[in-house]
């Protein structure tokens, strides 16, 4: 006999809706487009659908919406709890200030395709899905998903060389790591006999030494799924992509693919690793991929920083930050590998994430605002004089360029101390105090855009301002200074956050 068909009850549509809307909205508008020849409407629209999506997600965050009791959607494949409610907003808010920082660079540029708003829309979608998998397979076709439409997003100017380039690297790369993952994933299933999390977790913590191999095929799996979800958040050495195709992309995009890429790729690995793969060895206290991770990111923390000294194009200097920063939540997720400290790990992570979209997204906004239509006009002496022909623009960029360095009164340095204090309580000391070295060597070429705007003289040229772009770099520059001088949003948002849900 045929199994009975799930109930409602079972499937929990409600813990899932803001990413059923977006998903919906963003299918409907696909149709839709192909009968609106104003694209304006179709930004608008899709605006709209990612703002019925956050409202419901910050209500859900708030514990103001019903998710039932069973803090499980789909028969257990989304997890609903407060970190899936987080990663929603960080992603939403990061798809809704990417089609504010559009339009009008898509409009001057001759690139005014209704796709790219509904690609950025089902982007952001894997991304959600990504944070609230409870099942390998759905992280899988969650980060295809997220991908997918990056790789057209980053091609999406063409037959501009540059472009066209850029979406062929982060396509065969990407489909190249995406390999890794599904035969790290294979191994994990042969070992756990299973791809739910909630059930490998179990395998996990009670494997003994002497099976052998159940024990190396979870060890291999996991070293493979690292290698598949480290391409995706820029980790080294699976960094290469990074500065040509966001040197390439068009720049909305880059600054788009920066925070919602590390969002999906990194809620994925607390999923899997801290909640799902909590290897410990015999006689030992933490996981036994902690130390892995202690190396990926001394070596991300080091290349990102030190790389990006010597970087002219402001797109280069922000891909290889982007991979330093990288390198910072990487801390946080090693420190989550030891035990006691899972959940202030994770509730870090996303404190970070959060601080990081709303800085990362404003500073390429400020990029895109100074491009030209042939998108040159990115280098160190395109900013110079800034300050006298736009001075609230040389004003945001600062803004953006201290949170980054991790200058009090700033989002950034709020992401660092929360990442800075999990690796001081899981007994991290070195890879704490290699973070704030870093963190001091980033100042030099930070501050270096700064000084070329305001103590540098030239002949910036700006386009005409423009109304949206603008609307968005208020919601960035104010989203990174509120975050710094209110850090109690960001605790309060948090503070329920937990990966210890399934143990």
């Amino acid at each position: 006999m045929f199994p009975a068909p799930p109930t409602f009850e079972d499937l929990n549509v409600w813990a899932a809706l803001p990413v059923i809307i977006l998903s919906l909205w963003a299918s409907v508008l696909l149709v839709a487009d192909r009968f609106i020849n104003n694209k304006f409407y179709v930004a608008a629209y899709s605006l709209l659908g990612v703002g019925i999506s956050l409202v419901i997600a910050l209500f859900q965050a708030g514990d103001l919406f019903d998710i039932g009791e069973s803090g499980t959607a789909f028969e257990g494949m989304f997890m609903a709890d407060q970190f899936t409610y987080v990663v929603n907003i960080v992603a939403l808010i990061s798809a809704a200030i990417g089609i504010l920082i559009s339009y009008e660079y898509l409009e001057r540029t001759k690139l005014d395709r209704g796709e790219y708003y509904i690609l950025l829309m089902f982007s952001a979608a894997g991304a959600m899905l990504m944070g609230s998998s409870n099942n390998l397979s759905m992280i899988f076709i969650s980060l295809e998903l997220l991908s997918i439409p990056l790789y057209i997003l980053s091609g999406i100017r063409r037959p501009q060389e540059e472009s066209e380039e850029s979406a062929m690297k982060y396509f065969l790369l990407g489909a190249f790591s995406s390999s890794f993952l599904v035969y790290g994933i294979a191994l994990v299933f042969g070992a756990a006999g299973s791809l739910d999390l909630g059930e490998i977790v179990v395998v996990a913590q009670t494997i003994s030494e002497q099976e052998a191999t159940q024990r190396y095929l979870l060890l291999i799996g996991a070293g493979l799924i690292t290698v598949g979800l480290g391409f995706k958040v820029a980790a080294v050495p699976f960094h290469m992509w990074t500065p040509d195709v966001y040197q390439g992309a068009p720049t909305p995009v880059t600054a788009y693919m920066s925070s919602v890429a590390k969002v999906g790729g990194f809620a994925a690995f607390l999923r899997v690793l801290v909640t799902g793969l909590p290897i410990i060895a015999e006689g030992g206290d933490a996981a036994v991929w902690v130390d892995t991770l202690q190396i990926l990111a001394a070596l991300t923390l080091l290349l990102g920083n030190l790389v990006a000294i010597m970087q002219y194009d402001l797109k280069r200097l922000l891909a290889y930050s982007s991979i330093a920063h990288a390198g910072y939540i990487l801390i946080a997720l090693a420190a989550g590998g030891v035990p006691g400290v899972g959940d202030s790990a994770a509730q870090a992570a996303l404190v970070y994430l959060a601080a990081y979209a709303f800085t990362n997204i404003g500073a390429f906004a400020v990029v895109a605002a100074i491009e030209k239509d042939d998108s040159t006009g990115t280098t160190m002496d395109d900013i110079k004089g800034l300050a006298v022909k736009r001075p609230w623009l040389a004003g945001a960029m600062s803004v953006f360029m201290f949170s980054l360095t991790g200058i009090p009164l700033t989002a950034g340095f709020i992401g660092k101390f929360w990442v800075f204090r999990a690796a001081m309580d899981a007994g991290l000391e070195p890879l704490a105090v290699l973070g704030v070295l870093t963190s001091a060597i980033s100042a030099f070429y930070y501050v270096r855009v700064v000084w070329n705007m305001y103590f540098e003289t030239g002949d910036a040229v700006v386009p005409e301002r423009q109304q949206y772009l603008t609307s968005g770099l208020v919601i960035t520059a104010a989203g990174t200074l509120i975050l710094g001088l209110l850090p109690f949003i960001l605790e309060n948002l948090v503070r329920d956050a937990s990966l210890a849900i399934l143990r």
